[in-house]
């Protein structure tokens, strides 16, 4: 049922329109399919079944109802295409990389103009017919070609390989591949300087065919071979022409001129980051009398909070296909209610602003007066209130929606009758005296009151346990201090006033549902009895705080980790979705990742032309992880490969690597045509090592981890780490130091655990900072993170790094001569983004699902066996590091993240987590062996953000489950890890529901 509707629900104080609410029920139950009036329910089914009668709703007498203009319904998004990237064919073989000697010696003098190289013979696997020999894909002739053998008789035509021969050692800069349609897919190219013992030089997969060029080869071998692994259609591989060139300034990489990169050694002259006084937008206040005022901020949806792919609802009252005809959980697939509406940047967010005066003294029937604040000119009436819970029929949806909208006809109006209203300032309301019409605080007629809870039909339990109405009705009441209240908005333009402000998108559209405790303000919550009635989540489920996000039952967990605090301000709102469009702007392109987007034109070619990804989304997969090493011959390019010439020195110096800089960059382009390209300077899986472990009851845990190779030269350091999810980084900044400091130790404690501080330098003002952020806690800031990343990772530039060259350290890292990068304001929105991005609730309590309905498996919980796993991750002391609860400062510049209780179930801190872990990579006092302790928080929902992706865990993704996670602990963890080897069963099996349930 769509929010737009009132319901009368009776006062002495204002005058009532009992006309309001019948035809607008009827319009809302017609539009979405649901409601509870006195006719039958229909069965959506469309069966013979006769239809289940419900009892009628006492309602007051409609007085000559005016007609009612049907609404559109909202358009329904459909979810955006995972874009992932193709993984390589399980079990293809993986060779070692070339050794020194093949590779081109500094003694080779390379061409300052590349000179093609010719072959003295090609030779294959086999030949389709005498036609198209191998010969022919070197006869420089673009209109012959070589043909693989792939008839009937040939046993394995994907294992076709083409060789060619130079007749001696022969350094080569670059080879060009012209394919016919019938291309390789995915296949290796090889080297050797004896055709027997070969070396991998390059791994493709996922080819477009056609030209493909290949630079930086950096070859000085004899013979080369294209090996294939698939073919992308079914006749043969078909190649018209291989050429080859010599080195050269064009195809090979340069030599940087690196400078060592600095740390500080201690936390001497530390200062912290900067402190407002105010924050930005202040999202609840209370005036001197008492009253409380909450503004919140609100995003178009395109559906409720509890619809699904499926119909269900309880049983006898409906089609339910969420389970199969055995009764297990049948899923046909997710809602659209936490996705985001195609250009949800542009005019689609709003501020609410509830006005409550059940705190003031002396009120005995408190009220909510609510403005709304568009962007836009809106038809009246966009709120609805407390959902049909009365009625068995309407489960995903439908409201009671009482309330008074102080000017009617405002909805009666064919246009949009509510003007823009500008957004008041910091803690005033916009008409603290003179109100409207004799309402304090309402801003105009689209303004409504809200101070009764509804009447309704009294439930009794029928023969199938379903709460049902059992004749009786309960009267509506004046609302109470502690009510809890759900409500929601929503956004109903005209074609004309979207038309007015240049935006040719949708004019309708719903949104978040929320929980409002009288005198309390927002609060995350959950669903109970009957049919997922709102509730305020228990507090101890908070991990994020007051900002976590609610329980989704829209099925939307791939985006889970991309909402905004519940509590978030009405200007926020509009900050955060411009900063989620930077986040998913290609920077070469301008593309949003998701269809229907508006191009970013300020987000296009920023980019350098060597790259790991375009987008910061493509490697933090829905906000989540990267894609985790999962088979040989993968390429590493959506995981931060960091490198060096050296390790951290004793005064805390390193220097970057002489070709690569700080960090590989896996991908390139051609910055004059935009052309995608292969300069080889990609880490690839090799192989994998394993062990197994015993645990105390017998069981057997493999523990794998990837073994890394190079496609140009290995670095002398190295350090592969995967992505993290990017949920409550704004939380993480707003600790204050001094909580963070209080925890470090200089002995360790009897379980040997320690736990040292990070400092670095502010890149911007050159200050010591506590390092929060990053593997080692090498990054002070979110800004300092996100303008590293995106030098290091999609190789753009910014004000904090103003030139390509600062990938080679600080010595050429000027700004004056800064070249073309991300606007300021393009950084700010991007770090205001992750200040505002949510956490999930811990999900350890009990959905009161409708009877007969699955519950989705993310909120399938069993709360005794979450409690007692977290009895045992405390007693075992997992807690010395993944410290459970923490308070946040006031220090930030956001209102949603100050003073918040959170559970981020970490310290901030380093640990020497021992051999098995260590990457030999130092930054400041992070050795090889230390890591931060990364936050646990949302990370029960990795597979599920993951939709798909292969996700793991620790630094470098290499454990693919909790339980190996933990195996791999180390150093400081190693007596703890010891504890969970050594736990029953049954104990080991409930924490790692606890754990799943965070």
């Amino acid at each position: 049922m769509g929010p737009y509707s009132f319901v009368q629900s009776g006062t002495n104080k204002l005058k009532r329109k009992p006309w309001l609410m019948l035809p607008l029920l009827a319009l809302s139950i017609s539009a979405c399919g649901g409601g509870g009036d006195t006719t039958a329910v229909p069965d959506p089914s469309g069966s013979d079944k006769p239809p289940v009668i419900a009892p009628p709703i006492v309602t007051p007498p409609v007085e000559n109802p005016p007609p009612v203009q049907e609404l559109p319904e909202p358009e329904l998004e459909t979810l955006p295409d995972v874009k992932a990237a193709a993984l390589p064919k399980a079990g293809a073989p993986s060779l070692p990389p070339p050794p020194a000697s093949l590779r081109i010696p500094d003694s080779v003098l390379t061409m300052a103009v590349a000179q093609p190289l010719s072959v003295v013979s090609v030779t294959s696997s086999g030949d389709e017919n005498e036609n198209n020999t191998a010969a022919k894909a070197a006869d420089a002739d673009l209109t012959s070609r070589w043909e693989s053998a792939w008839g009937d008789e040939v046993s394995d035509a994907d294992n076709a390989w083409l060789q060619f021969d130079f007749g001696v050692k022969t350094a080569v800069g670059k080879m060009t591949l012209h394919w016919e349609n019938a291309h390789a897919a995915e296949y290796a190219i090889y080297i050797s300087d004896d055709a027997q013992n070969w070396y991998q030089l390059r791994y493709v997969v996922d080819s477009k065919g056609k030209t493909e060029e290949f630079f930086n080869l950096n070859m000085y071998a004899r013979y080369l071979r294209i090996q294939g692994i698939s073919r992308k259609t079914q006749y043969g591989y078909s190649l018209f022409e291989a050429e080859f060139a010599a080195p050269d300034s064009t195809n090979s990489m340069p030599e940087l001129n690196t400078s060592a990169i600095t740390f500080p050694l201690n936390g001497s002259g530390r200062i912290p980051l900067p402190a407002p006084v105010k924050p930005i937008e202040m999202v609840r206040f209370t005036l001197a009398d008492g009253t409380l005022v909450t503004r919140f901020g609100m995003v178009g949806r395109s559906r409720h909070a509890r619809e699904r792919g499926e119909d269900w609802n309880e049983i006898g009252f409906g089609v339910n296909d969420t389970v199969d005809p055995a009764g297990k959980p049948l899923d046909k697939g997710p809602g659209a209610h936490l996705n985001f509406v195609a250009n949800y940047f542009k005019n689609r967010t709003w501020g609410v602003e509830f006005i409550d005066n059940s705190n003031v003294a002396g009120v005995t029937e408190p009220r909510i007066v609510v403005n709304q604040y568009y962007q836009q000119a809106q038809k009246g009436g966009g709120h609805s209130f407390v959902r049909r819970f009365d009625e068995p029929g309407v489960t995903g949806f439908g409201w009671m929606s009482p309330g008074d909208l102080l000017d009617d006809s405002t909805y009666q109006d064919p246009g949009a009758a509510c003007p823009v209203v500008a957004k008041p300032v910091n803690g005033v309301l916009l008409r603290p005296d003179s109100g409207y019409n004799g309402v304090i605080g309402a801003n105009d007629g689209c303004s409504v009151v809200f101070d009764r809870y509804p009447g309704h039909r009294a439930l009794s339990a029928n023969a199938d346990g379903v709460l049902v109405p059992n004749g009786s009705s309960v009267d509506p009441r004046v609302l109470r201090k502690g009510d809890v209240i759900e409500f929601t908005g929503s956004f109903f333009s005209t074609r004309e006033a979207m038309d007015a402000i240049g935006d040719n998108g949708a004019f309708r559209y719903y949104t978040n549902e929320l929980t409002y405790v009288m005198g309390q303000g927002l609060r995350p919550w959950y669903g109970v009895q009957p049919r997922l009635m709102n509730e305020p989540l228990p507090e101890h489920t908070l991990q994020g705080g007051l900002g976590s996000v609610s329980y989704d039952y829209a099925d939307n967990s791939t985006f889970i980790f991309q909402q905004p605090h519940n509590t978030i301000g009405m200007q926020n709102m509009q900050r955060f979705m411009e900063g989620r469009r930077w986040l998913h702007t290609n920077l070469w392109t301008g593309e949003h990742n998701e269809d229907g987007n508006d191009r970013n034109d300020a987000g296009r070619q920023l980019q350098g032309p060597r790259f790991n990804q375009s987008s910061c989304f493509n490697c933090h997969v829905n906000n989540g992880r990267s894609v985790a090493p999962t088979v040989r011959n993968q390429k590493l390019d959506t995981m931060a490969v960091r490198v060096g010439a050296t390790g951290t020195d004793a005064n805390g110096h390193y220097l970057p690597h002489p070709i690569y800089g700080q960090a590989l960059q896996m991908n390139a382009r051609s910055v004059e045509t935009g052309a995608l390209q292969n300069w080889g300077n990609a880490a690839w899986v090799a192989d994998f090592v394993s062990r197994n472990v015993s645990l105390a009851d017998g069981t057997q845990v493999e523990l794998r981890k990837a073994t890394v190779a190079f496609e140009g030269p290995e670095p002398e350091v190295y350090s592969v780490r995967q992505a993290q999810p990017l949920i409550g980084m704004g939380l993480l900044e707003a600790i204050s130091d001094e909580t963070i400091l209080s925890r470090v130790r200089s002995t360790p404690d009897a379980d040997g655990v320690l736990g040292t501080a990070n400092y670095a330098y502010d890149p911007e003002t050159a200050e010591v900072r506590l390092g929060r952020y990053g593997w080692k806690g090498s990054k002070v800031s979110i800004r300092h993170q996100v303008t590293n990343a995106a030098l290091l990772d999609m190789a753009v530039t910014s004000s904090v790094y103003p030139k390509q060259a600062c990938l080679a350290g600080p010595q050429d890292c000027d700004s004056a001569t800064a070249e073309p990068g991300l606007p300021d304001e393009a950084v700010t929105a991007m770090t205001q983004y992750l200040h505002l991005l949510a956490v999930p609730a811990q999900r350890s309590v009990i959905s009161g699902f409708p009877k007969g309905v699955s519950p989705l498996a993310y909120l399938d919980v069993d709360p005794a066996k979450i409690a007692a796993g977290e009895k045992v991750f405390k007693d075992i002391r997992c807690v010395a590091c993944h410290v459970s609860e923490v308070k946040t400062s006031a220090r930030s510049e956001f209102d949603e993240v100050r003073n918040q209780t959170i559970k981020p179930y970490t310290d901030l801190l380093l640990h020497d987590m021992g051999p098995e872990l260590a990457d030999n990579f130092s930054e400041g006092l992070a050795t090889g062996s230390m890591w931060r302790t990364p936050a646990l928080w949302g990370i029960g929902y990795t597979q599920f953000v993951a939709g798909g992706t292969p996700a793991g865990y620790l630094h470098d993704g290499r454990a693919r489950t909790l339980t190996e996670a933990i195996l791999w602990h180390g150093g400081e963890a190693e007596v703890i890890k010891n504890r969970f080897v050594n736990l029953p069963t049954a104990e080991r099996e409930a924490l790692l529901a606890f754990l799943n349930s965070l």
